[in-house]
């Protein structure tokens, strides 16, 4: 069965929406989606997906992504509150719960893990999941540093594994029609970009994200790294140069809880990422170019449908609107195709070792108070 989306309306807010698989609310995500169904006649199997560290994350987006995937489905989960990871399959009919990602992965009835867990228990869930050879499809950012990610994909290297990092913009409608704007020369060439990803924190259960031993850094880790990796997609280049400046306040512990980073990309385009923790949600997006300008408000978001404009002297000339409610449906059909070997992955674990490198750059110059270079990073490292 093939779901055709025709502009809809999706889930609820950032803050409450909720998710399932095969119950009220994927139901109703589907309800407020206009589909044309057509009967294929290949059956394609059913990869079985085990979420290690199931919380916030999964209830929110993607147990809600995984009720509208076509080729799997989630069949283990692990959390280390009991109660709470039993309290979780019952309300998602998930059957078989877990204390460990050690357990999760050794258990036969699950062909691929997604790591979901604090980003300073990424090294050790990869590296664990891909002992157990299980494909992994691993939350971003990947890891605290790029030497992390780099150990992980060797790790996923040497035992003949694929792994994947979530970066869920990479399947959004909107970041693929800039791409292909862009690339089709519709604005000429681009001179700025400007994206910003924020929420407003009202007693968010993620309480992890305000301690840097876990976290790895605020906003900059946790929604920066979507729009530099969004950027870099759209751009189809790299950035040599960042420089970040960045406050923290009462509430964000030893973080910053707004930032805003500058990137001078190879190619000459110079962007800026807004993030926050304390402004209510924004996913604007704009590219400025010699010949013209890409626009859309909350560009990034997968509640909504987006309305992309193109303007020229002052003019919108034309205007198109998308939809990226598919988006995390698309992004585990795609990993669960690669791991049937039917499709390449398109964000394999090189690329969140990439984005970690220029995170690792910004936090130094937030930091020293000073533009740091990013290190010149090849696609083939010694590594694939």
């Amino acid at each position: 069965m093939v779901i055709a989306l025709r502009s809809g309306e999706s889930e609820t807010t950032e803050d409450t929406e909720r998710g399932t698989q095969g119950t009220a609310t994927g139901e109703s995500l589907l309800a407020n989606v206009e589909c044309v169904f057509e009967i294929k006649t290949e059956q394609l199997t059913m990869i079985r997906f085990g979420i290690a560290g199931f919380g916030l994350h999964a209830v929110r987006r993607l147990m809600p992504g995984f009720a509208l995937a076509r080729n799997c489905k989630v069949v283990a989960l692990s959390r280390r509150d009991s109660n709470k990871a039993r309290e979780a399959a019952t309300q998602y009919g998930i059957p078989h719960v877990f204390a460990s990602t050690e357990e999760l992965s050794r258990c036969s009835e699950v062909d691929a893990v997604l790591v979901t867990t604090p980003n300073a228990c990424h090294l050790q869930d990869v590296l664990t999941a891909v002992a157990a050879r299980k494909p992994v499809l691993c939350e971003k950012p990947m890891g605290m540093n790029a030497g992390e990610c780099l150990q992980m994909v060797e790790g996923a290297r040497n035992a003949g594994v694929l792994l994947g990092v979530a970066q869920v913009f990479r399947f959004e409608e909107s970041t693929a029609r800039f791409r292909e704007r862009i690339a089709a020369g519709d604005i000429g060439r681009p001179i700025f970009a400007r994206a910003e990803f924020s929420f407003l924190d009202s007693g968010h259960h993620r309480m992890w994200l305000y301690d840097r031993s876990l976290a790895g850094g605020g906003p900059v880790a946790d929604v920066g790294v979507h729009c530099i990796d969004a950027l870099r997609y759209m751009l189809q280049d790299e950035p040599r140069r960042v420089s970040v400046i960045g406050r923290a306040d009462e509430r964000s512990g030893n973080v910053e809880s707004a930032a805003i980073v500058t990137l001078e990309f190879q190619r000459g385009t110079l962007a800026t990422v807004l993030v926050s923790f304390r402004a209510h949600y924004r996913t604007p997006l704009e590219i400025v170019g010699d010949a013209g300008v890409l626009r859309a408000g909350d560009a990034l978001n997968v509640e909504h449908p987006i309305k992309l404009e193109l303007w020229r002297d002052g003019q919108r000339v034309a205007e198109e609107t998308v939809s990226n409610q598919l988006a995390y449906a698309k992004q585990v059909d795609s990993f669960a195709a690669a791991v049937e070997g039917r499709e390449v992955f398109p964000v394999p674990g090189l690329q969140g070792w990439k984005n970690q490198i220029i995170l690792d750059a910004a936090y130094r110059s937030l930091s020293s108070g000073k533009s740091e270079e990013v290190p010149m990073f090849s696609d083939d490292p010694g590594m694939k």
